[in-house]
């Protein structure tokens, strides 16, 4: 009878171990889906104000006129904040974003394609961003604030 209780001792700690790496291995692959997901929805983000900047530009072409367009942005993406940057690269306007509440190395970008002079930053949670579009002797520049 005494063999019975370490064997019985020992299959509860092996379930017990297995269990603890079960657990472990969800946490894991769950944390991994989460940050794909939010890096995707930070991608659409940066879309979504690339085709606004274009949508200002095509609209405001005809004339020499202003426009803003104020842009629907979450608070947050998941629970980080997150800021967005245009600006100007060696060949086209630009799109940035990253992670979090200081302007640091992007993390992802998307390309306005269109010739225009971009400058501005937005950081979530101070306001909505706007998108301000000007136009001066034919060239266009467009400026992303906080409202």
């Amino acid at each position: 009878m005494p063999s019975i209780i370490p064997g019985f001792v020992y299959s509860l700690f092996a379930a017990l171990v297995v269990g603890v790496i079960l657990v472990s291995a969800c946490s894991v692959a769950t944390s991994t889906i989460r940050a794909d997901a939010e890096k995707q929805q930070l991608r659409n983000i940066d879309e979504y104000v690339a085709a606004q900047s274009l949508a200002l530009l095509s609209h405001g072409g005809a004339g020499e006129q202003n426009l803003t367009q104020f842009l629907d942005v979450p608070y947050q993406v998941g629970n980080q904040r997150f800021w967005i940057t245009i600006t100007n690269g060696s060949s086209a306007a630009l799109v940035q974003s990253g992670f979090g509440v200081d302007v640091l190395s992007s993390q992802i970008q998307v390309e306005i394609p269109s010739k225009v002079a971009a400058s501005g930053s937005f950081v979530s949670g101070s306001g909505r961003p706007v998108l301000q579009c000007h136009f001066e002797n034919g060239i266009a520049s467009l400026m992303l604030t906080q409202e």
